[in-house]
């Protein structure tokens, strides 16, 4: 049997890890062992784990610099679009299974709930950087590319602050994700004056 290469095994490890919650999740749907509101436990599950891997996928180049990781560069893309596959399973959720395609109230709810609001500009942000994560378009866009990914820390302020919002009771697990991130952007900041060519950037700035 050939050998798998290193980070071919790295990359379908990163990805089966991401996606078990998911298989998790599906499996308690199926097995009817979600929680006695199945919709509200699968939207707020999904919506968890995209800003949980967003923000892993912020903290490689924290680790690549302070702990030399440079392995870990290429695991960005593939963090970014796991972060993307759950912040679009959030969003159908709320989209089909919770408001059932009602554009009038879905419209209402994003102008008037001011969780909804930054919820849905988190993911406006996500998409174009999802559509333009592969390498044909880091060449296509050039020096633009690493501007146009930028957007991901502004996705990333957005969702901790739709967590903070929407929680009612329970402040400590939004408020851990919002000081992870206050960590992530000190970092940024730290190293912003460090230039990154688009060859080091294949999965976000």
């Amino acid at each position: 049997m050939a050998k798998i290469p290193g980070k071919l095994a790295l990359h379908g490890t990163v990805l089966g890890a991401g996606l078990l919650p998911l298989g998790v999740l599906l499996f308690g749907a199926l097995t009817d062992r979600l929680d006695a509101n199945p919709i509200e436990h699968i939207t707020h599950s999904t919506g968890k784990w995209a800003i949980r891997l967003l923000l892993l996928s912020l903290a490689v180049r924290p680790a690549q610099r302070w702990l030399g990781w440079s392995w870990a560069l290429p695991l960005r893309r593939t963090l970014g679009l796991l972060a993307f596959t759950y912040a679009c399973l959030h969003f159908l959720t709320w989209l089909v299974l919770d408001q059932f395609f009602d554009w009038e109230a879905i419209l209402e709810d994003v102008a008037e709930r001011r969780y909804i609001t930054m919820g849905f500009a988190a993911f406006l942000c996500l998409v174009p950087l999802a559509i333009t994560s592969t390498r044909s378009w880091i060449r296509r866009l050039g020096r633009r590319w690493i501007s146009l990914h930028r957007l991901v820390y502004a996705a990333a302020v957005f969702a901790v602050i739709h967590y903070l919002w929407q929680v009612k009771a329970d402040w400590l697990p939004p408020a851990i994700h919002a000081a992870i991130l206050a960590a992530l952007l000190a970092a940024r900041f730290r190293f912003r004056t460090r230039p990154v060519s688009v060859a080091q950037s294949p999965g976000g700035s």
